[in-house]
Protein backbone atom coordinates (compact mmCIF):
# COMPACT_ATOMS: atom_id res chain seq x y z
CA UNK A 1 0.00 0.00 0.00
CA UNK A 2 2.78 2.55 1.04
CA UNK A 3 4.27 1.40 -1.94
CA UNK A 4 1.49 2.40 -4.51
CA UNK A 5 1.03 5.35 -2.59
CA UNK A 6 4.85 6.98 -3.16
CA UNK A 7 4.65 5.75 -6.81
CA UNK A 8 1.26 8.08 -6.83
CA UNK A 9 2.93 10.63 -5.31
CA UNK A 10 6.17 10.38 -7.49
CA UNK A 11 3.81 9.94 -10.91
CA UNK A 12 1.34 13.07 -9.63
CA UNK A 13 4.74 15.50 -9.40
CA UNK A 14 5.67 14.09 -12.67
CA UNK A 15 2.24 15.40 -14.13
CA UNK A 16 2.11 18.66 -12.12
CA UNK A 17 5.97 19.70 -13.37
CA UNK A 18 5.49 18.82 -17.06
CA UNK A 19 1.75 20.88 -16.95
CA UNK A 20 3.85 23.51 -14.64
CA UNK A 21 6.51 23.20 -17.65
CA UNK A 22 3.53 24.06 -20.80
CA UNK A 23 2.34 26.51 -18.79
CA UNK A 24 6.10 28.54 -18.52
CA UNK A 25 6.33 27.39 -22.14
CA UNK A 26 2.95 28.94 -23.22
CA UNK A 27 3.77 32.40 -21.48
CA UNK A 28 6.85 32.85 -22.88
CA UNK A 29 5.57 32.38 -26.52
CA UNK A 30 3.19 34.58 -25.49
CA UNK A 31 5.65 37.17 -24.02
CA UNK A 32 7.45 37.14 -27.12
CA UNK A 33 4.65 37.61 -29.68
CA UNK A 34 3.63 40.33 -27.28
CA UNK A 35 7.17 41.95 -27.79
CA UNK A 36 6.81 41.37 -31.42
CA UNK A 37 3.34 42.46 -31.43
CA UNK A 38 5.03 45.81 -29.59
CA UNK A 39 7.56 46.43 -31.46
CA UNK A 40 5.46 46.10 -35.26
CA UNK A 41 2.96 48.82 -33.58
CA UNK A 42 6.01 51.50 -32.20
CA UNK A 43 7.46 51.05 -36.61
CA UNK A 44 4.25 52.08 -37.76
CA UNK A 45 3.60 54.91 -35.61
CA UNK A 46 7.24 56.12 -36.21
CA UNK A 47 6.92 55.19 -39.56
CA UNK A 48 3.72 57.17 -40.16
CA UNK A 49 5.70 60.23 -39.15
CA UNK A 50 9.17 59.82 -40.54
CA UNK A 51 7.71 58.26 -43.67
CA UNK A 52 10.15 61.52 -45.22
CA UNK A 53 12.03 63.04 -42.97
CA UNK A 54 11.20 66.07 -45.16
CA UNK A 55 8.12 66.47 -43.84
CA UNK A 56 9.60 67.36 -40.56
CA UNK A 57 11.67 70.03 -41.84
CA UNK A 58 12.90 70.51 -44.99
CA UNK A 59 15.49 72.63 -44.77
CA UNK A 60 17.71 70.70 -42.74
CA UNK A 61 16.97 67.79 -44.71
CA UNK A 62 18.45 69.70 -47.59
CA UNK A 63 21.62 70.69 -46.06
CA UNK A 64 22.24 66.51 -45.08
CA UNK A 65 21.59 66.46 -48.89
CA UNK A 66 24.11 69.05 -49.56
CA UNK A 67 26.43 68.28 -47.39
CA UNK A 68 26.69 64.26 -48.85
CA UNK A 69 27.06 65.85 -52.39
CA UNK A 70 30.15 68.00 -51.10
CA UNK A 71 31.67 65.03 -49.37
CA UNK A 72 31.16 62.92 -52.29
CA UNK A 73 32.93 65.66 -54.68
CA UNK A 74 35.58 66.24 -52.36
CA UNK A 75 36.20 62.66 -52.49
CA UNK A 76 36.26 62.12 -55.61
CA UNK A 77 37.91 65.19 -56.84
CA UNK A 78 40.51 66.09 -54.17
CA UNK A 79 41.40 62.33 -53.49
CA UNK A 80 40.41 62.10 -49.62
CA UNK A 81 40.30 59.37 -47.42
CA UNK A 82 37.61 57.55 -45.98
CA UNK A 83 37.92 58.16 -42.51
CA UNK A 84 37.80 62.27 -43.66
CA UNK A 85 34.41 61.40 -45.54
CA UNK A 86 33.13 59.76 -42.63
CA UNK A 87 34.12 61.88 -39.92
CA UNK A 88 32.94 64.95 -41.91
CA UNK A 89 28.89 63.06 -42.02
CA UNK A 90 29.31 62.41 -38.04
CA UNK A 91 30.26 65.96 -37.30
CA UNK A 92 27.85 67.56 -39.02
CA UNK A 93 26.15 70.78 -37.80
CA UNK A 94 22.43 70.09 -37.64
CA UNK A 95 22.98 66.74 -35.47
CA UNK A 96 21.35 68.64 -32.50
CA UNK A 97 18.75 70.37 -34.08
CA UNK A 98 17.65 67.47 -35.96
CA UNK A 99 17.34 65.57 -32.97
CA UNK A 100 15.15 68.34 -31.04
CA UNK A 101 13.04 68.53 -33.73
CA UNK A 102 12.58 64.19 -34.09
CA UNK A 103 12.08 64.38 -30.45
CA UNK A 104 9.05 66.93 -30.52
CA UNK A 105 7.65 65.28 -33.43
CA UNK A 106 7.54 62.14 -31.45
CA UNK A 107 6.35 63.36 -28.52
CA UNK A 108 3.30 65.08 -30.31
CA UNK A 109 2.21 62.40 -32.01
CA UNK A 110 3.03 59.06 -29.43
CA UNK A 111 2.28 60.67 -25.98
CA UNK A 112 1.71 57.61 -24.44
CA UNK A 113 5.51 56.29 -25.17
CA UNK A 114 8.30 57.46 -23.78
CA UNK A 115 11.00 56.45 -26.11
CA UNK A 116 14.87 57.31 -27.50
CA UNK A 117 16.21 57.16 -30.92
CA UNK A 118 19.10 57.26 -33.10
CA UNK A 119 19.52 57.51 -36.60
CA UNK A 120 22.50 55.79 -37.67
CA UNK A 121 24.77 55.27 -41.17
CA UNK A 122 25.57 52.55 -42.51
CA UNK A 123 26.75 53.04 -46.42
CA UNK A 124 28.07 55.62 -48.42
CA UNK A 125 29.17 54.51 -51.77
CA UNK A 126 29.51 56.19 -55.05
CA UNK A 127 29.00 54.84 -58.36
CA UNK A 128 31.67 56.43 -60.84
CA UNK A 129 30.63 55.72 -64.19
CA UNK A 130 31.46 52.29 -65.55
CA UNK A 131 34.01 51.63 -62.97
CA UNK A 132 33.30 49.10 -60.11
CA UNK A 133 31.17 50.85 -56.75
CA UNK A 134 33.20 52.82 -54.38
CA UNK A 135 32.61 51.75 -51.01
CA UNK A 136 33.34 54.94 -48.55
CA UNK A 137 31.54 53.63 -45.72
CA UNK A 138 29.71 49.97 -44.87
CA UNK A 139 29.36 49.19 -41.95
CA UNK A 140 27.25 47.26 -39.21
CA UNK A 141 25.51 49.47 -37.31
CA UNK A 142 26.97 50.70 -34.26
CA UNK A 143 26.02 53.73 -32.17
CA UNK A 144 29.49 55.21 -33.07
CA UNK A 145 27.81 55.76 -36.45
CA UNK A 146 25.12 58.17 -35.01
CA UNK A 147 24.19 60.95 -36.86
CA UNK A 148 21.23 62.34 -34.82
CA UNK A 149 19.39 61.51 -31.91
CA UNK A 150 19.56 60.94 -27.91
CA UNK A 151 20.15 57.01 -27.77
CA UNK A 152 23.33 56.01 -26.07
CA UNK A 153 23.43 52.58 -26.98
CA UNK A 154 21.57 49.92 -29.35
CA UNK A 155 21.81 46.94 -26.95
CA UNK A 156 18.00 47.22 -26.09
CA UNK A 157 16.64 48.83 -29.19
CA UNK A 158 14.96 47.76 -31.95
CA UNK A 159 15.34 48.25 -35.60
CA UNK A 160 12.28 50.59 -37.38
CA UNK A 161 13.75 51.14 -41.02
CA UNK A 162 16.73 51.86 -43.71
CA UNK A 163 16.19 54.95 -45.44
CA UNK A 164 18.15 55.11 -48.72
CA UNK A 165 18.99 57.73 -50.47
CA UNK A 166 20.48 58.42 -53.93
CA UNK A 167 21.48 61.92 -55.69
CA UNK A 168 24.24 62.32 -58.66
CA UNK A 169 26.36 64.36 -60.85
CA UNK A 170 29.02 65.14 -62.97
CA UNK A 171 32.70 65.98 -61.74
CA UNK A 172 35.66 66.44 -63.84
CA UNK A 173 33.95 65.10 -67.13
CA UNK A 174 32.68 61.89 -65.35
CA UNK A 175 28.60 61.45 -64.23
CA UNK A 176 28.72 60.10 -60.67
CA UNK A 177 26.37 58.26 -58.63
CA UNK A 178 26.44 58.48 -54.50
CA UNK A 179 24.30 55.85 -52.85
CA UNK A 180 23.47 56.47 -48.51
CA UNK A 181 21.69 54.26 -46.18
CA UNK A 182 20.60 55.31 -42.84
CA UNK A 183 19.09 53.23 -40.06
CA UNK A 184 16.41 54.25 -37.70
CA UNK A 185 17.01 52.89 -34.33
CA UNK A 186 14.37 53.09 -31.27
CA UNK A 187 14.19 52.40 -27.68
CA UNK A 188 11.23 52.39 -25.55
CA UNK A 189 11.26 53.45 -22.04
CA UNK A 190 10.29 50.72 -19.61
CA UNK A 191 8.77 48.54 -22.45
CA UNK A 192 9.10 44.98 -20.11
CA UNK A 193 6.84 47.04 -17.76
CA UNK A 194 4.29 47.92 -20.78
CA UNK A 195 4.28 44.14 -22.12
CA UNK A 196 3.57 42.80 -18.54
CA UNK A 197 0.49 45.48 -18.18
CA UNK A 198 -0.34 43.91 -21.69
CA UNK A 199 -0.08 40.58 -20.47
CA UNK A 200 -1.56 40.90 -16.88
CA UNK A 201 -4.91 39.10 -17.55
CA UNK A 202 -3.16 36.25 -19.11
CA UNK A 203 -0.53 36.15 -16.24
CA UNK A 204 -2.86 36.33 -13.88
CA UNK A 205 -4.92 32.84 -15.26
CA UNK A 206 -1.92 31.28 -15.70
CA UNK A 207 -0.56 31.77 -11.91
CA UNK A 208 -3.71 31.31 -10.52
CA UNK A 209 -3.95 28.16 -12.79
CA UNK A 210 -1.02 26.92 -11.48
CA UNK A 211 -1.68 27.78 -7.70
CA UNK A 212 -5.15 25.82 -7.98
CA UNK A 213 -3.13 23.28 -9.29
CA UNK A 214 -0.61 22.85 -6.39
CA UNK A 215 -2.91 24.04 -4.29
CA UNK A 216 -5.40 20.89 -4.80
CA UNK A 217 -2.41 18.66 -5.41
CA UNK A 218 -1.26 19.42 -2.00
CA UNK A 219 -4.45 18.79 -0.43
CA UNK A 220 -4.92 15.48 -2.72
CA UNK A 221 -1.57 14.29 -0.90
CA UNK A 222 -2.36 15.75 2.08
CA UNK A 223 -5.73 13.91 2.26
CA UNK A 224 -4.21 10.75 0.97
CA UNK A 225 -1.97 10.74 3.76
CA UNK A 226 -4.20 11.48 6.24
CA UNK A 227 -6.59 9.11 5.05
CA UNK A 228 -3.60 5.91 4.79
CA UNK A 229 -3.03 6.88 8.56
CA UNK A 230 -6.36 6.91 9.34
CA UNK A 231 -7.14 3.33 7.67
CA UNK A 232 -3.61 1.73 9.88
CA UNK A 233 -5.10 3.41 12.98
CA UNK A 234 -8.50 1.60 12.05
CA UNK A 235 -6.75 -1.44 11.04
CA UNK A 236 -4.74 -1.60 14.43
CA UNK A 237 -7.39 -0.83 16.25
CA UNK A 238 -10.05 -3.19 15.11
CA UNK A 239 -6.80 -5.80 15.99
CA UNK A 240 -6.52 -4.65 18.75
CA UNK A 241 -9.86 -4.74 20.36
CA UNK A 242 -10.55 -8.28 18.40
CA UNK A 243 -7.60 -9.38 21.03
CA UNK A 244 -8.97 -7.72 23.72
CA UNK A 245 -12.57 -9.27 23.16
CA UNK A 246 -11.16 -12.95 22.54
CA UNK A 247 -10.23 -13.18 25.99
CA UNK A 248 -13.44 -12.74 27.94
CA UNK A 249 -15.19 -14.25 25.16
CA UNK A 250 -13.16 -17.56 25.14
CA UNK A 251 -13.63 -17.48 28.93
CA UNK A 252 -17.49 -17.46 28.38
CA UNK A 253 -17.26 -20.01 25.83
CA UNK A 254 -15.15 -22.76 28.56
CA UNK A 255 -17.36 -21.61 31.25
CA UNK A 256 -20.32 -22.24 29.39
CA UNK A 257 -19.52 -25.58 28.15
CA UNK A 258 -18.89 -26.65 31.70
CA UNK A 259 -21.71 -25.54 33.26
CA UNK A 260 -23.91 -27.82 30.60
CA UNK A 261 -22.17 -30.28 32.46
CA UNK A 262 -24.11 -32.12 35.18
CA UNK A 263 -21.86 -33.12 37.48
CA UNK A 264 -20.60 -29.79 37.48
CA UNK A 265 -24.38 -28.04 37.99
CA UNK A 266 -24.69 -30.58 41.24
CA UNK A 267 -21.47 -29.07 42.80
CA UNK A 268 -22.56 -25.62 44.26
CA UNK A 269 -18.91 -24.62 45.06
CA UNK A 270 -17.70 -24.86 41.51
CA UNK A 271 -21.21 -24.19 39.67
CA UNK A 272 -20.86 -20.44 41.98
CA UNK A 273 -17.45 -20.27 40.51
CA UNK A 274 -18.43 -20.70 37.03
CA UNK A 275 -21.18 -18.39 37.51
CA UNK A 276 -18.87 -15.78 39.34
CA UNK A 277 -15.85 -16.13 36.03
CA UNK A 278 -19.21 -15.62 33.81
CA UNK A 279 -19.98 -12.71 35.36
CA UNK A 280 -16.58 -11.10 35.78
CA UNK A 281 -16.29 -11.53 31.96
CA UNK A 282 -19.02 -10.74 31.52
CA UNK A 283 -18.49 -7.11 33.00
CA UNK A 284 -15.00 -7.01 31.56
CA UNK A 285 -16.85 -7.27 28.13
CA UNK A 286 -19.44 -4.26 29.34
CA UNK A 287 -16.42 -2.23 30.27
CA UNK A 288 -14.94 -2.81 26.83
CA UNK A 289 -17.49 -1.54 24.84
CA UNK A 290 -18.48 1.39 27.38
CA UNK A 291 -15.09 2.63 26.45
CA UNK A 292 -15.49 2.75 23.28
CA UNK A 293 -19.26 4.46 23.25
CA UNK A 294 -18.03 6.63 25.88
CA UNK A 295 -14.66 7.58 23.42
CA UNK A 296 -16.60 8.27 20.81
CA UNK A 297 -17.75 11.58 22.21
CA UNK A 298 -16.06 14.72 20.72
CA UNK A 299 -15.57 17.51 23.19
CA UNK A 300 -19.10 19.45 22.08
CA UNK A 301 -21.33 16.18 23.28
CA UNK A 302 -19.80 15.68 26.86
CA UNK A 303 -22.52 16.52 29.27
CA UNK A 304 -20.57 17.81 32.69
CA UNK A 305 -21.37 17.79 36.04
CA UNK A 306 -19.86 20.37 37.85
CA UNK A 307 -19.22 21.40 41.45
CA UNK A 308 -17.10 23.32 42.96
CA UNK A 309 -13.95 21.60 44.06
CA UNK A 310 -11.03 21.97 46.30
CA UNK A 311 -8.18 21.17 43.85
CA UNK A 312 -5.44 20.14 46.48
CA UNK A 313 -7.54 17.47 48.34
CA UNK A 314 -9.01 16.19 45.26
CA UNK A 315 -6.12 15.69 43.93
CA UNK A 316 -4.21 14.05 46.69
CA UNK A 317 -7.41 11.31 46.92
CA UNK A 318 -6.77 10.85 42.86
CA UNK A 319 -2.75 9.77 44.12
CA UNK A 320 -3.55 7.78 46.61
CA UNK A 321 -5.78 5.72 44.61
CA UNK A 322 -3.39 5.26 42.42
CA UNK A 323 -0.48 4.31 44.77
CA UNK A 324 -2.74 1.73 46.64
CA UNK A 325 -3.38 0.09 42.34
CA UNK A 326 0.66 0.82 41.82
CA UNK A 327 2.40 -0.02 44.92
CA UNK A 328 5.67 -0.13 43.01
CA UNK A 329 5.25 3.20 41.47
CA UNK A 330 7.36 5.83 43.33
CA UNK A 331 4.87 9.45 43.10
CA UNK A 332 5.26 12.82 44.39
CA UNK A 333 3.16 15.80 44.54
CA UNK A 334 4.60 19.17 44.32
CA UNK A 335 1.43 21.29 45.17
CA UNK A 336 1.55 25.13 44.87
CA UNK A 337 -2.30 25.80 44.39
CA UNK A 338 -3.34 25.76 48.46
CA UNK A 339 -6.72 26.26 49.08
CA UNK A 340 -7.73 26.91 45.54
CA UNK A 341 -11.41 26.17 44.58
CA UNK A 342 -12.52 25.38 40.86
CA UNK A 343 -15.97 24.63 39.11
CA UNK A 344 -15.35 21.07 37.85
CA UNK A 345 -16.80 17.40 36.56
CA UNK A 346 -15.06 15.47 39.17
CA UNK A 347 -15.71 11.74 37.50
CA UNK A 348 -14.46 12.87 33.90
CA UNK A 349 -11.32 14.76 35.20
CA UNK A 350 -10.46 12.21 37.53
CA UNK A 351 -10.84 9.60 35.12
CA UNK A 352 -8.53 11.83 32.79
CA UNK A 353 -5.50 12.02 35.39
CA UNK A 354 -5.78 8.71 35.91
CA UNK A 355 -5.68 7.15 32.94
CA UNK A 356 -2.42 9.97 32.12
CA UNK A 357 -1.02 8.66 35.57
CA UNK A 358 -1.42 4.69 33.86
CA UNK A 359 0.17 6.09 30.83
CA UNK A 360 3.43 6.61 32.17
CA UNK A 361 2.99 3.41 34.07
CA UNK A 362 2.28 1.65 30.95
CA UNK A 363 5.42 3.09 29.17
CA UNK A 364 7.86 2.06 32.02
CA UNK A 365 7.62 4.83 34.51
CA UNK A 366 8.88 4.34 38.16
CA UNK A 367 8.57 7.68 39.12
CA UNK A 368 5.80 10.59 38.97
CA UNK A 369 6.16 13.87 39.86
CA UNK A 370 2.52 15.98 39.79
CA UNK A 371 2.99 19.62 40.34
CA UNK A 372 0.58 22.51 40.59
CA UNK A 373 0.78 26.04 40.38
CA UNK A 374 -1.37 29.40 39.23
CA UNK A 375 -0.29 31.86 36.50
CA UNK A 376 -1.84 34.76 34.79
CA UNK A 377 -5.62 33.38 35.75
CA UNK A 378 -4.87 29.79 34.41
CA UNK A 379 -4.62 26.40 37.01
CA UNK A 380 -1.92 24.15 35.40
CA UNK A 381 -1.12 20.58 36.27
CA UNK A 382 2.32 19.16 35.41
CA UNK A 383 2.57 14.64 35.45
CA UNK A 384 5.95 13.99 34.93
CA UNK A 385 7.47 10.75 34.62
CA UNK A 386 10.71 8.89 33.92
CA UNK A 387 9.72 6.60 30.79
CA UNK A 388 10.23 5.59 27.76
CA UNK A 389 9.48 8.97 26.32
CA UNK A 390 7.61 10.32 22.90
CA UNK A 391 9.37 10.77 19.86
CA UNK A 392 9.15 14.15 18.86
CA UNK A 393 7.36 13.29 15.45
CA UNK A 394 4.63 11.39 17.28
CA UNK A 395 3.22 14.30 19.57
CA UNK A 396 1.06 15.63 16.39
CA UNK A 397 -0.69 12.37 16.73
CA UNK A 398 -1.01 11.51 20.49
CA UNK A 399 -3.96 12.58 21.29
CA UNK A 400 -5.74 11.76 17.90
CA UNK A 401 -8.63 8.20 18.15
CA UNK A 402 -7.46 4.91 18.65
CA UNK A 403 -3.46 6.17 18.30
CA UNK A 404 -1.04 4.17 20.25
CA UNK A 405 2.62 5.18 20.72
CA UNK A 406 4.58 2.21 18.61
CA UNK A 407 7.78 0.92 19.55
CA UNK A 408 9.16 0.64 15.45
CA UNK A 409 6.28 -1.45 14.00
CA UNK A 410 5.06 -3.19 16.90
CA UNK A 411 3.11 -2.04 19.72
CA UNK A 412 4.66 -3.66 23.23
CA UNK A 413 0.97 -2.41 25.56
CA UNK A 414 -2.28 -3.03 25.68
CA UNK A 415 -5.24 -0.46 25.52
CA UNK A 416 -7.18 0.63 22.55
CA UNK A 417 -5.45 4.05 21.89
CA UNK A 418 -8.32 6.08 23.14
CA UNK A 419 -6.83 7.27 26.92
CA UNK A 420 -5.37 10.09 26.16
CA UNK A 421 -7.89 10.95 22.98
CA UNK A 422 -10.32 10.80 26.15
CA UNK A 423 -7.89 13.06 28.24
CA UNK A 424 -7.64 15.69 25.68
CA UNK A 425 -11.67 15.98 25.12
CA UNK A 426 -12.22 15.90 28.88
CA UNK A 427 -9.77 19.32 29.06
CA UNK A 428 -10.76 20.92 26.03
CA UNK A 429 -14.39 20.26 27.73
CA UNK A 430 -13.22 22.20 30.58
CA UNK A 431 -11.96 25.10 28.12
CA UNK A 432 -8.64 23.95 29.00
CA UNK A 433 -5.82 22.62 27.21
CA UNK A 434 -3.68 19.54 27.05
CA UNK A 435 0.07 19.45 26.11
CA UNK A 436 3.46 17.19 25.91
CA UNK A 437 6.82 18.21 26.08
CA UNK A 438 9.15 14.71 25.54
CA UNK A 439 11.53 12.77 23.34
CA UNK A 440 12.88 9.40 22.91
CA UNK A 441 14.03 8.09 26.40
CA UNK A 442 14.14 11.26 28.20
CA UNK A 443 10.48 11.00 29.37
CA UNK A 444 7.77 12.72 29.38
CA UNK A 445 5.53 16.06 30.43
CA UNK A 446 2.32 16.37 30.46
CA UNK A 447 0.71 20.03 30.84
CA UNK A 448 -2.83 20.66 31.93
CA UNK A 449 -3.65 24.41 31.97
CA UNK A 450 -7.56 25.25 33.00
CA UNK A 451 -8.92 28.71 33.17
CA UNK A 452 -9.18 29.14 37.18
CA UNK A 453 -12.73 31.35 36.78
CA UNK A 454 -14.42 28.25 35.15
Amino acid sequence: MKKKINVLILFSVVVLVALSAIQFYLIKTTYEYKIEQFHTEVRNKIAAITNDYSDIDSTVFTKKDMLYRHLALNYIQENKNRFWVKNAILDNKFKAELTRKLQSKFEKEIPDIQLDFAIVLNKFVIYNNNKAADTVFAEKPLISNKLYGNLTSLDNAFLIRNYVGTTGGNVLNSNYKLLTEDALYVSVTNWETLILKRMALVLSFALLSILTLVTLFAIAIRALIKQKKISDIKTDFINNITHELKTPLSTLAISTKILEREDIRENPQHFNSLIATVSRQNNRLQQLIDQVLTNSLGESEIELQKEKITIEPFLNSIIADFQMANPNIRITPEFKTGKTTLLLDKFHLTTALLNVLENAVKYGSNTIIVQTSLHDGQFNISIQDNGIGISKNKHSLLFDKFYRVEQGNLHNTKGLGLGLYYVDQIIKAHKGKIAVISDLGQGAIFRITIPSLY
